[in-house]
């Protein structure tokens, strides 16, 4: 009986382990990632934010909305760097670039206007 008894206690004892190394909260630190490509989806699946590299050297960031439509996008090369706010119709509202040649900012109106600077 009295071994019945202590292997109770031993499964009893194992699953309130099980159960406390389970629900412990991990809050690891990372010194450093290294990876190709980045994604951030959200709690529907749907990719929401990326960073990718290119094999030209070129890095690009884009942010989409819930439908999966690019509303921002931002690049770094060689060449410079440039800046893309997408409207509604994912259409440009504003482009800026910054290159060698010079650095320039387009801003269009809701009738299709554009200002540059």
């Amino acid at each position: 009986m009295k071994t019945q008894r202590f292997a109770l206690f031993m499964c009893l004892l194992n699953v309130g382990l099980l159960f406390f190394l389970a629900a412990k909260p991990r809050h690891e630190v990372y010194e450093k990632i290294t990876v190709r490509a980045f994604e951030l989806v959200d709690k529907k699946g749907v990719a929401r934010v990326s960073i990718q590299s290119y094999d030209d050297g070129e890095v690009v960031f884009r942010m989409k909305d819930a439908k999966g439509a690019i509303r921002v996008k931002m690049g770094a090369g060689e060449a410079g760097s440039g800046l893309v706010l997408l409207n509604d119709a994912t259409e440009p509202g504003i482009h800026a670039l910054a290159q060698k040649k010079g650095t320039s900012i387009t801003m269009t109106d809701k009738d299709g206007k554009k200002k540059a600077l």
